[in-house]
């Protein structure tokens, strides 16, 4: 008798416990990520995926039952490229190379391909979709003789038709995995790439400007036009950064002769962040709407 009694209780408080399991709703979540970012653009024309950076991220995430959800998320990232890592002969030649940090904050909507509930054994697991709009910053800069010069911000544009502006708009479409560890923290892991408005986040985009005396371009020692000279005769950093086709690049003559390519405007630069999240649940105990 006492066996079965027991046994009753046990029974009980399993049912009860249940019971408020599945009375738990998941109103929210607000968590952080830790990845890698990486660059495509002027100077990772074919998608190289050589050079990630660090990024990191805090995001808060409002659900609107078990399939949709509203993320909002701010990030701090890091982008660079050189194009002595490129294969392609005029690339590696042109010697251009760049850095930036990226500071987003972007609004995205996530959809959930299987109906998602915390800490539920067959619930807690789904791949999910992304969308979203965002803002971002940047400041490309490049470095010379140990000192780092921001590219955008130089007295006298490096290029014809040169945009100088730091903020631009970026479009997150991704894809990610969704686990419950428990009923308060999940576990995420996402690939998002950012489609941008903008093709100077490497500070490279039209053709180069008129740096160089074109009388001398073909002789042994090219001299740069008399006004990008210092008082001391040494060449203006404008002039050095410009074009680094004989510094780094190798070439024998000067690769920046005035309106010859120096990027492709038509293409606008991307960025692509990987990274795995952490959050941790926001919700309340009561009877769950049929969803």
């Amino acid at each position: 008798m006492k066996r079965i009694l027991f046994s009753l209780v046990i029974l009980t408080f399993l049912t009860i416990s249940t019971k408020a399991q599945d009375g738990y709703i998941q109103q929210g979540e607000f968590g952080f990520t830790v990845g890698g970012a990486h660059y495509f653009g002027d100077l990772n024309t074919r998608a190289g995926l050589n050079r990630p950076k660090p990024s990191l991220g805090l995001f808060f995430r409002k659900q609107f039952g078990n399939y949709v959800g509203l993320r909002v998320s701010g990030r701090f990232a890091q982008l660079g490229y050189d194009d002595l890592l490129s294969k392609n002969s005029y690339q590696h030649t042109r010697g251009l190379e760049f850095n930036t940090n990226i500071f987003e904050f972007g609004v995205q909507g996530d959809f959930n391909f299987f109906k998602y509930i915390p800490n539920d054994i067959d619930y807690g697991f789904t791949p999910y979709i992304t969308l979203g709009l965002g803002v971002f910053s940047y400041n490309p800069y490049a470095t010379y003789d140990g000192t780092k010069y921001y590219l955008l911000s130089l007295a006298t544009p490096l290029e014809k038709n040169w945009d100088q502006s730091t903020m631009a708009i970026c479009i997150p479409l991704g894809v990610g995995l969704k686990y419950s560890i428990n009923k308060k923290v999940n576990l995420s892991f996402e690939i998002s790439n950012r489609f941008t408005t903008k093709d100077n986040i490497d500070a490279v985009s039209t053709q180069y400007s008129d740096f160089w005396d074109p009388s001398t371009i073909n002789t042994i020692t090219p001299m740069y036009k008399p006004q990008y000279y210092e008082p001391n005769g040494d060449p203006t950093i404008e002039a050095i950064l410009q074009d680094r086709s004989m510094e780094r690049g190798g070439a024998l003559t000067p690769l920046g002769i005035e309106g010859r390519q120096r990027g492709w405007s038509k293409q606008r630069d991307q960025y692509v962040i990987a990274e795995i999240g952490i959050s941790f649940n926001i919700g309340s105990y009561r009877c769950p709407t049929a969803n």
